[in-house]
């Protein structure tokens, strides 16, 4: 029996299943794009909307959920985010390569496919081509014989990956050679692709007929060398980045789009009508994420994508002035390193292993698929930093998600059964899909999905209750669902949930739902203090600048701990005081602790200096900083708090000195902070002996970095 037939029976059965509904559904074929008609009303147009759903490879896409980018080339040995195009190839000195190690590492996190940077905008290339000289065969890798593409594409069978290429449009050798294709204003012709050269045929013998310039060309007959001797490619991926332009050259997509899918009938293409960027390079998510997108032409003909990065995409008001509406599902892109390609092990600082995990639940959780660019170094590998990180991520995510708590519930038909043809029915708003399981379990994750490959994306927004303590409890809420919807919330325990559809563009088609645990770990704890005084305790953060997302990854995994902290000295326990918010603190020995599922965490302990609230900065030059006080203390020492977004001004010699009256001055020691440029982090430094002092004067002897004045974060004074 055919899987809508079963949903049919179903329907009948539970008697939700209405003229109506039927009538809707035979109106609007399901198809991945539709066109808005001048007599389309605001309802209709939701209601084709409704029907929009992706295509048998953009739903291939969604299903691998998490996948991995690749950038390594010339700028992995000159330390660049981009090169200029005329970089010497021997510069690429690679003298060895594990792309065994890549691909562990990468299935080890639970990433299905990879995405190598085969030409970036420096138009260097890492595999054999036959059409230029300006890559890895030009290199002393190998002798010129090497071809990462090939490696790659050998490991990505051995470990069980699928294998994507990114070809950069830009090229900046071609702009910048003498003998360079791009822009140099050659005719449109009819060519052949590929193009043969003498010595080494291919051996899938497809050629195409395109009319396209002389760049255009170079571009079509690398894409044929890559689809057909490294594949099968499952992703073709291309940006719109142009850090140079020459002669009005113009890109002819519709013959690229025509060669891939001739070639890689399997392939989406990223950037353009199969998948689209979610517009940031941080891993910031929506809190809504549609991927039916509004369009003014047909996207099969057009040639040229417009970036869709708004802070709202898909939404009513923006389908209502569309002439077509198109399923095309976002990309959540980010760099477990600050940069995108690799630089350094000490000064280029690497995500933790909380924030992965945090944008993996984000962006998966969130209609999207989360690309994550780990960099190869200069020796070929993943630094063991990264996976260290990659496994640790892939521990969580196989702990978590790979045991549905709701298994052996009581629930409607086709929700358990992990069979995306199967679903259920939402008659309507005032409907509820409850569950029940056989004992009480404990969860902190609850997963939805649409069966958007037949129904497409019609939930608007839903809440979750739990029976707790006799009595329903909305434990969790949000908008739209589509492909994946992971919900979290604090743990609770109950044997019975309930699943409300609250809004809807028309009735869903629920596919899957499971529950889950993820077991907090108790986090590290960090103090700060306000020039107010006050004083928070928070799971620490790692420093990440690049491209910051803005999330509190932190708070968002790490929901239900508990802190307690101390201030008499003595070893915090979960009986000591309970921390609910920033409280004032006059100064002195602090310690505190988190506790998560009645396991302790490391005890955090730190000498917090005199309350900023009654200072006064007397002076403040590029050489000197005097302080008052307020009032006099005994004080043992100082602690210096540096920025961590700059590499100049730090604090990196000085002397220190007291007063009680701001005439007579005593030294309280010189001292030195070595490795502060790389190692911003909160120094201290201890006087020999306590001096009375309500005036302080800093004198700085030397800074890092160029000239100019002093930069602090804070100063701490201590008793």
């Amino acid at each position: 029996m055919k899987p809508l037939q079963v949903a049919s029976l179903f329907l009948i059965a539970a008697g939700i299943f209405s003229c109506s509904p039927s009538v809707k559904e035979n109106l609007y074929t399901p198809a991945s794009t539709v066109a808005i008609t001048e007599t389309d009303t605001p309802d209709s147009i939701l209601l084709k909307a409704a029907h929009v759903v992706p295509t048998d490879n953009q739903y291939e896409a969604l299903k691998n959920e998490f996948i991995a980018f690749i950038h390594f080339g010339p700028n992995t040995f000159t330390r660049m985010e981009w090169g200029n195009g005329m970089e010497d190839p021997k510069i690429f000195n690679l003298q060895q390569l594990d792309t065994d190690q890549w691909c562990a590492a990468m299935k080890a996190a639970g990433m299905k496919m990879v995405i190598l940077t085969a030409k970036h905008h420096d138009g260097f290339v890492l595999w054999q081509s036959r059409y230029t000289t300006h890559g890895i065969m030009s290199s002393p890798f190998q002798n010129g014989k090497g071809d990462i593409m090939k490696d790659l594409s050998a490991s990505c069978k051995k470990y069980g990956l699928k294998l994507g290429v990114y070809l950069s449009p830009a090229d900046l050798f071609q702009i910048e050679s003498k003998i360079g294709l791009y822009g140099n204003l050659s005719p449109i012709s009819k060519r052949t692709i590929p193009r043969p050269v003498e010595g080494r045929p291919f051996a899938n013998t497809t050629t195409f007929e395109f009319e396209v310039d002389d760049y255009n060309e170079y571009f079509l007959n690398q894409l044929f060398e890559l689809l057909t001797e490294y594949g099968p490619i499952d992703e073709v991926w291309f940006d719109g980045a142009h850090p140079k332009t020459k002669g009005g050259q113009q890109y002819n997509y519709l013959a690229w789009k025509k060669l891939i899918h001739t070639l890689a009938p399997k392939a989406v293409i990223f950037g353009k009508q199969d998948i689209r960027w979610c517009g940031n390079e941080s891993g910031n998510t929506r809190s809504t994420e549609w991927n039916v997108m509004p369009y003014d032409t047909d996207p099969a003909l057009m040639n040229n994508f417009a970036d869709l990065t708004d802070d709202s995409l898909g939404h009513p008001e923006q389908l209502y002035k569309a002439k077509f509406l198109h399923y095309q599902q976002a990309e959540t892109n980010t760099s477990i390193r600050e940069g995108w390609f690799y630089r350094d092990d000490t000064e280029q600082k690497v995500r933790s292993a909380d924030d992965v995990f945090d944008m993996y639940e984000r962006s998966v959780g969130g209609n999207s698929t989360f690309l994550l660019n780990i960099p190869p170094n200069r020796d070929g590998k993943f630094s063991p930093e990264d996976v260290g990180v990659l496994e640790e991520v892939g521990k969580r995510i196989t702990a978590t998600y790979s045991n549905n708590l709701l298994q052996n519930a009581d629930a409607p038909a086709g929700l358990l059964d992990k069979q995306d043809n199967t679903y259920y029915f939402v008659k309507d708003t005032s409907s509820a899909i409850e569950i029940k399981t056989p004992q009480p379990v404990t969860i902190n994750r609850f997963v939805i999905q649409e069966a958007v490959k037949s129904h497409g994306e019609r939930v608007t927004s839903h809440t979750l209750q739990a029976w707790i303590n006799n009595e329903w409890k909305e434990i969790a809420a949000a908008t739209n669902i589509g492909y994946k919807r992971i919900l979290r919330f604090p743990e609770i325990t109950t044997d019975r949930i309930r699943l409300h559809i609250t809004g809807t563009r028309y009735l869903p088609a629920i596919t899957e739902v499971a529950a889950h645990y993820y077991k907090t770990r108790p986090p590290q704890l960090s103090f700060s203090r306000t020039k107010d005084g006050l004083l928070s305790i928070l799971p620490v953060q790692k420093t990440f600048n690049w491209k910051p997302h803005g999330e509190n990854y932190g708070g968002n995994i790490n929901s239900g701990i508990k802190i307690y902290y101390t201030t008499d000295g003595s070893a915090p326990s979960d009986k000591s005081s309970l921390y609910t918010s920033p409280f004032e603190f006059k100064g002195g020995q602090i310690k505190a602790v988190a506790f998560a599922n009645n396991e302790m965490g490391a005890v955090t302990s730190d000498q917090i200096g005199i309350s900023p609230v009654n200072w006064k900065t007397i002076e403040a030059t590029t050489a000197q900083i005097q302080i008052d006080l307020g009032e006099t203390y005994a004080l043992s020492g100082f602690a210096y708090l540096p920025p961590n977004h700059t590499k100049n001004g730090l604090l990196q010699k000085g002397e220190i000195f007291t007063s009680t009256d701001a005439k007579n001055w005593q030294s309280a020691g010189v001292f030195e902070f070595g490795n502060i440029i790389n190692d911003p982090s909160k120094r201290s430094y201890k006087f020999a002996s306590a001096k009375q002092g309500r005036y302080i004067k800093l004198t700085v002897k030397q800074t890092s970095g160029n000239p100019g004045p002093l930069k602090a974060t804070y100063f701490d004074f201590l008793q």
